[in-house]
């Protein structure tokens, strides 16, 4: 196994659980990969981080208990929880919106790019609502290009009416990598801290690494795939009752949301914990990327300068998830099987699901199909998740 993130240390997991001997090497001095979080007392995460309940790689965790217990924002952050429109925070969205949220069973085409497919149906102003609404998940400024049946899906999944399958575990994602780490080492996976792989070979493996790694390891200029690309805000601040809870942007893409308000240990008594990010334009620089998520934390942190008291910057460039052109869907990104007994994992590789499941399922699938391989059951031709 290369690589300890999540996928990693699942697909060691589901190996052990078959009485594989697994040896997980992770290049850095710590497990987690982009899943891991800043030391205490302000717990924050490599962007926005959150679990959906409705998919194999949850159920996977929960069957475990790797999930752990969970937390719930309090009624009243609802109030608090709305959109960025025309400069402004408010609780209203388009009626096109509205509408292409209702329409969840109406099918979008692959070859089709959204913004042009979805105002023909709902307007444009609409359209580019939802597209920049759902950025949250592309990390990309221009979601609007984008296949059309990719974006439907996601909009759908985030904003169908429906009881919300969003899960936060106490002590965030952080939390749940010391447990799958944990339940690893009790099954036996070796693990081996700062140890780089140069080459792969003589048993199967699993490479579950960002895919640029991936390619560097292998030899193979053919792994690469779209990516998002955003600016990074992380702050602490006191307490205010006008702090808003989460507020998606319907006019620039960006996204805020606050982490304390369910799950209180992330931050110090009297402090509220939000991560914050900005999708960056093409030929737009890191810092005026930056100014234009200050001015979101303007509308949802009002004088939050003056009440700061943590913060960190960053920027995630083409290691924010799988991204599908028109032409495009999950099947035609890079294969999990390699041929040779290498398998792959990570967020833009061929499995479904969004930003960090995609890494998670394709973990799944590639230690079933590394298990083949070492008991002399491979299937004949390459198979997809």
């Amino acid at each position: 196994m290369v690589g300890g993130g999540i996928a990693g240390l699942m697909a060691a997991i589901t190996c052990a659980e078959e009485g594989a001997a697994v040896t997980l090497h992770e290049a850095h001095s710590a497990l987690g990969g982009r899943g891991r979080a800043t030391a205490p007392p302000h717990v924050a995460h490599d962007g926005s981080h959150v679990f959906y309940a409705d998919g194999p790689h949850w159920r996977w965790l929960a069957e475990r208990g790797l999930a752990g217990p969970l937390g719930r924002p309090p009624a009243r952050a609802a109030l608090r929880a709305g959109f960025r429109s025309d400069g402004g925070f408010r609780r209203g969205v388009p009626a096109g919106f509205l509408r292409m949220v209702a329409h969840r069973n109406r099918p979008a085409p692959v070859d089709r790019d959204f913004l042009g497919w979805a105002a023909e149906r709902y307007g444009e102003r609409a359209t580019r609502a939802a597209a920049n609404a759902i950025s949250v998940v592309t990390y990309d400024a221009d979601t609007g290009r984008l296949s059309a049946a990719f974006v439907w899906e996601l909009l759908h999944r985030v904003f169908a009416p429906a009881v919300p399958a969003v899960r936060w575990p106490i002590g965030g994602w952080q939390a749940v990598i010391d447990r799958t780490a944990a339940r690893a080492r009790e099954l036996g996976v070796r693990i081996e801290l700062e140890s780089r792989v140069a080459e792969v070979g003589g048993r199967p493996t699993i490479v579950a690494t960002e895919l640029a790694s991936a390619r560097r390891l292998l030899g193979d200029d053919t792994l690469r795939w779209e990516s998002g690309d955003c600016v990074l805000l992380d702050l602490a601040v006191r307490e205010h009752r006008r702090d808003a809870f989460i507020v998606f942007d319907l006019d620039e893409g960006g996204f805020h949301e606050c982490y304390s308000a369910q799950d209180p240990t992330i931050a110090p008594r009297g402090e509220a914990l939000f991560q914050l990010d900005m999708p960056v334009r093409a030929g737009e620089t890191t810092a005026q990327a930056r100014l234009r998520l200050e001015g979101l934390a303007d509308v949802a942190l009002p004088g939050w300068r003056e009440r700061v008291t943590w913060q960190r910057k960053g920027r995630a460039k083409d290691r924010t998830g799988a991204l599908d052109l028109p032409g495009h869907t999950w099947r035609d990104r890079p294969a999990i099987d390699r041929g040779g007994d290498v398998f792959l994992a990570g967020d833009m590789v061929a499995a479904p699901g969004m930003r960090g499941e995609i890494a998670m399922n394709s973990a799944l699938h590639a230690a079933r199909l590394a298990l083949r391989s070492a008991r002399g059951t491979r299937p004949a031709r390459r198979t997809q998740a």
